[in-house]
Formats: C-alpha cells, structure tokens, sequence
C-alpha cells in the first residue's frame, strides 16, 4: 500500500515557486540575459535625457559654458514671456483645428472602404501613401501649393471655380488652418490603417442583422460600427491631441511661426529658446519648459483616462 504526501498549502506552494533558485532553474537568469541589453539601450537613450532635461531645467547653461544652478529661476523667466500666452493659445488653437478638422476623417473614410467590396487594398494603399512621403518633403511640396499668387496651385483651383485668391500662409487669419490642412492630410492615413484593422475585430453578425432590418451605411455605422469601436477611438483621440499639443514641424518649416506670431507654438517655443543664437541659446528655459508641457500632458493623459474608462469599458 502506497502512501501520498499531502498537497502543500497554496500558499507554501506560491512561496516555493517564487523563490531565487526556482527563478535561476527555470531560465530566469537566460530571460534576464536577452533582455538586459535592451534595458540598457532604454535607460541610457531615455532616461538618461529626461534625467538630464529635469536637472538642465535648474540651470543656466548654453551647454558652452560651465552651468549655474539658479532654482526655479527658469520656470518663473518663461512663465513671464509674453510670448508664452502666445504659443499656448497658438497651440490650443491648432489642437482644435485638428479635431474639429482631422479626426473624424480617418474614421469616415475607413467606414467607406470597408464597405467597398472591390479594389480594398489599393484604396488602403492611396490612402497611406502621405505617411511614406517624408514629413519635410510634404511640408515643402505644400509650400509651394499655398503660394499666395493667383497662379499658385490652390488659388488656380480656386479661381476655377470663381474664388478670388488667398492668402494662405500671409495672413494671420488663414496660416494656422492652412497648417492643419497640411497635417491632417499627412496623418490621416496611419489613423485609416488602425481604424480598417479595428474593423475586422466587428462581428459581421451585426451588420448582417443591420442589413436585414434595412439600415443604410450611416445607420450600420453609427449603431454597430462606432460603439464597437470606442475603445481604439478613444485612445486615437488621446493620441492625437498629445500629438497636436506638441506640433513643431509644420510653423517652423511653413512660416517660422510668423506672420505675426500668428503659428508660434509651445515647440516653436521651446526652438527659439535653445537656438536663438549661434552662441546657444538658453538651454535652461528651454528644458523648463519642456518639463512644464510634458507635466501638463502627463496630468492631462491621467485625468482623460480615468474620466473615459467606464465609457470605453461600458
């Protein structure tokens, strides 16, 4: 007659699994050994220059001369530029345009191809193919489209129809929208492929069942397609407006935040703070600014989530 042991407690169990020598025996110290390198890359091309940035932002240096610790110094200089106001309601302004402008296309174009039954992929192609144009090639070849002359690109297309010529990137009325132009077009089409993937995780069940009870493409869309879809269009949507929030290639490439200060943004900002000169510029504020927009987009990023986790989990 054969006598069994007694299971050990669970918990005995938990403890004895968790151990150092049950770690090293079952590879841990292998698993550590692959993924050590890539810790050290992360650390050292990461958080060494936010490290860093956060101790700059302290001094006053133009990383010439040797750096002086100055406190808070930099953080109240920036806090008192008049052009602060500037850049932020710039930038607000543009985060607004773009969300108003841009993110509802992605999502009504990827509706409409999905529904195409022929030729998906080129469709799927055309439309990513402003992702593949370098961003300061596009940014350079639209330029050249808002030239403000009546026998520019826009103003011919323009004056085909009876518009008289704009003035595009030379009044401060018109060059922030004409940047979000530029930029929706030249993101749109990475928001078609992620919003085309999500689709293929709806049920066809349910468009079927739309289909039977006769719901047009708008119905189908605004019933099945947009409520499975909450939770990418939620992050989307935090994706982008951190993304607009840190707009800098298109004022500085289009109109170097001109006329007027009309496309100054906190970026463009932060540029002219560390490259104001060809001495170097104030590197201290510069990081001090950059440590206030990277707390606000923190504090920002937590409160969106918590305020849209039910609705994106309901």
């Amino acid at each position: 007659m054969t006598t069994t042991s007694p299971a050990a407690p669970p918990e005995r169990a938990a403890r004895r699994r968790g151990t150092p020598a049950t770690w090293l025996r079952s590879g841990g110290l292998s698993r550590l050994a692959f993924a050590l390198p890539m810790i050290l890359v992360f650390l050292v091309f990461s958080w060494t220059p936010i490290v860093r940035s956060v101790v700059m932002s302290f001094q006053e240096t133009n990383l010439l001369t040797p750096a002086t610790w100055v406190g808070i110094d930099n953080f109240v200089a920036v806090l008192n530029d008049p052009l602060l106001g500037t850049a932020v309601r710039n930038t607000l302004y543009f985060a607004a345009l773009a969300l108003v402008m841009g993110f509802p296309i992605p999502i009504l174009m990827a509706v409409l191809m999905s529904e195409v039954r022929r030729g998906k992929g080129v469709y799927s192609a055309l439309a990513y193919l402003p992702v593949v144009v370098p961003p300061v090639v596009a940014v350079l070849l639209w330029k050249v489209f808002y030239d403000a002359s009546p026998s520019g690109v826009f103003n011919t297309v323009l004056g085909a129809v009876g518009i008289s010529p704009q003035p595009w990137l030379q009044s401060p009325d018109t060059a922030m929208p004409s940047l979000v132009i530029e930029a929706t077009w030249a993101a749109a089409g990475g928001s078609i492929i992620i919003y085309l993937a999500a689709l293929l995780s709806v049920p066809p069940e349910l468009y079927d069942a739309a289909e039977v009870d006769g719901a047009s493409i708008w119905r189908k869309a605004w019933h099945v397609t947009l409520p499975q879809l909450r939770n990418v269009i939620f992050v989307m949507l935090i994706l982008q407006i951190l993304a607009t929030a840190q707009i800098f290639l298109e004022p500085f490439l289009f109109t170097g935040g001109g006329p007027n200060n009309a496309t100054v943004t906190v970026l463009l900002l932060i540029y002219r703070y560390a490259f104001q000169n060809s001495l170097g510029g104030n590197y201290g504020m510069a990081t001090a600014l950059s440590v206030m927009l990277a707390m606000f987009l923190a504090v920002l990023s937590w409160v969106y989530f918590r305020l849209t986790n039910r609705w994106s989990t309901s």
